[in-house]
């Protein structure tokens, strides 16, 4: 390798401080830094809600790399540091720690300036653009601690948004002795994980411990001496209005790409807001890369491009990142199957794959189990043109090959236990008219408790390195 290689990372999260690790293990001569502006290294944003509930002991104990980690592995970590300039004609970034100006040269930089929360408009949220005493997001440590100082048994706590983090968080909330209670605004929680009949499950289980308002908006704060008191929420369909005493008002509606120091570079930035990049991690700048939360990247079943959000994406993006910046050879899959699990108090929930509302116009055979032995029907859905022939890895055939006449049945234990590296206890997969062979499909999992919906997606050429490669 390059012993002048330059290799320069923007963030030190899950997607920089992993490029930066795989950087070094492919290099060793490199100079490598990494500029992060917050207070802490490399940490767990997943399992904020855990410290809140006391689960996981201390905030600390979620930082996974340590600023004496990056030392011992000659990397140059500089904490609380902005950058706020990409030069990509002279290859140099321009930062600032406190009032010391810092320029750095690079032969690759990489991009992995994360989100940040996604505010909804609520009135009297913020007072003189600051939010309002007792209103939190959940995004870093800090935010874990501000929240954490405001759980007190036999108080009231209010969760805007029913998505994973959300309905994490109030769980743990509730595990902490207040009352809680989900404000969504779609019809649905986890909207972007389950289907509706999952999700309607989900929801009566859940209820038994908060209440969750589910097509209802958040409209208005109110507060007395600064502090929140309350929050007014909206029937969408009703248009009835009701006043919710809240002592804590937590904020779980998404987040939105950090993407400015790269647009002012000139990566391209994708249809979703999100910056572009290809299987080598590449931007559409020579020699930048991008990784994570302001990233998009293809959906394998849709192939319509996504943002990443997730954790295990992230880190194989950074993988990527870092190897090929330094010198090396590392390609991500054509696309990637977003895997999402969580346990909402007793009840666990694990997808894979898109949710059939966002299949769009894939073909798709669906259908659903219950129980812990049995059958499966599959059903062909509207405009379906039915399965297609089943088409192994380039090897050889990678998965169990299976068949059956539109009468028959295929036996798919074991098919789906290889899919998912899971074992689904059907007995058999029953083929409705127009399914004329169970093959070459790729697979979209829900499992809630013990009832398993299989979405099973047609069209589309499957191989079972590609799909593994995120599991």
């Amino acid at each position: 390798m390059n012993q002048d290689k330059n290799i320069v990372v923007i963030g030190c999260g899950a997607g920089g401080g992993t490029a930066a690790q795989f950087a070094r293990k492919t290099d060793r001569k490199a100079k490598i830094t990494v500029f992060e502006k917050g207070k802490y290294p490399q940490y767990s944003k997943c399992g904020l809600p855990y410290v809140v509930s006391g689960r996981i002991p201390e905030f600390k104990d979620l930082i996974e790399f340590s600023e004496e980690w990056f030392r011992k592995a000659n990397i140059d970590l500089f904490m609380e540091t902005t950058v706020e300039q990409i030069d990509v004609k002279k290859q140099v970034i321009i930062a600032k720690k406190g009032k010391e100006i810092i320029e750095k040269p690079y032969s690759s930089l990489i991009i992995a300036t994360g989100a940040k929360p996604s505010i909804p408009p609520i009135e009297n949220l913020c007072v003189n653009g600051v939010l309002v005493d007792g209103v939190n997001v959940i995004r870093t440590i800090e935010d874990g601690k501000k929240i954490h100082s405001f759980v007190k048994k036999g108080k009231n706590a209010t969760i805007i948004g029913a998505g994973l983090i959300g309905l994490e968080m109030a769980c743990n909330i509730h595990k902490k002795g207040m009352n809680v209670t989900v404000i969504e605004a779609l019809p649905n929680i986890l909207a972007n994980t389950l289907d509706e009949d999952m999700s309607n499950q989900v929801h009566e289980k859940v209820s038994k411990n908060i209440s969750i308002f589910t097509n209802h908006l958040a409209m208005k704060i109110g507060n007395k001496n600064g502090k929140i008191h309350s929050v007014s929420k909206k029937n969408n369909e009703t248009g009835e209005e009701e006043d919710i005493e809240t002592d804590l008002l937590v904020i779980s509606t998404g987040c939105k790409p950090k993407i400015s120091l790269a647009k002012s570079a000139g990566c391209n930035i994708g249809k979703t807001g999100y910056i572009t990049v290809n299987e080598r991690s590449e931007t559409s700048v020579e020699h930048v890369y991008a990784v994570g939360d302001c990233t998009e990247y293809k959906d394998f079943i849709t192939k319509k491009s996504l943002p990443i959000g997730l954790g295990s994406v992230v880190v194989r993006q950074a993988i990527a990142a870092g190897v090929n910046s330094a010198g090396g050879n590392y390609k991500l899959p054509d696309g990637i199957l977003q895997t999402r699990t969580t346990a909402l108090f007793d009840l666990e929930i694990a997808a894979v794959g898109p949710t059939v509302s966002r299949a769009d116009n894939t073909s798709v055979v669906s259908g659903k189990f219950n129980g812990s032995s049995g059958s499966v029907s599959l059903i062909p859905s509207s405009g379906s043109t039915g399965c297609s022939s089943f088409c192994g890895s380039s090897s050889g055939d990678f998965f169990p090959s299976l068949s059956s006449s539109s009468t028959g049945s295929v036996f798919a234990s074991d098919f789906f236990s290889s899919f998912l590296g899971v074992s689904f206890p059907f007995s058999s997969v029953s083929l409705a008219s127009g399914c004329s062979t169970i093959a070459g499909f790729s697979s979209s999992i829900s499992i809630v408790g013990g009832e398993r919906t299989c979405v099973l997606y047609t069209s589309t050429l499957f191989t079972g390195y590609n799909f593994l490669q995120f599991l």
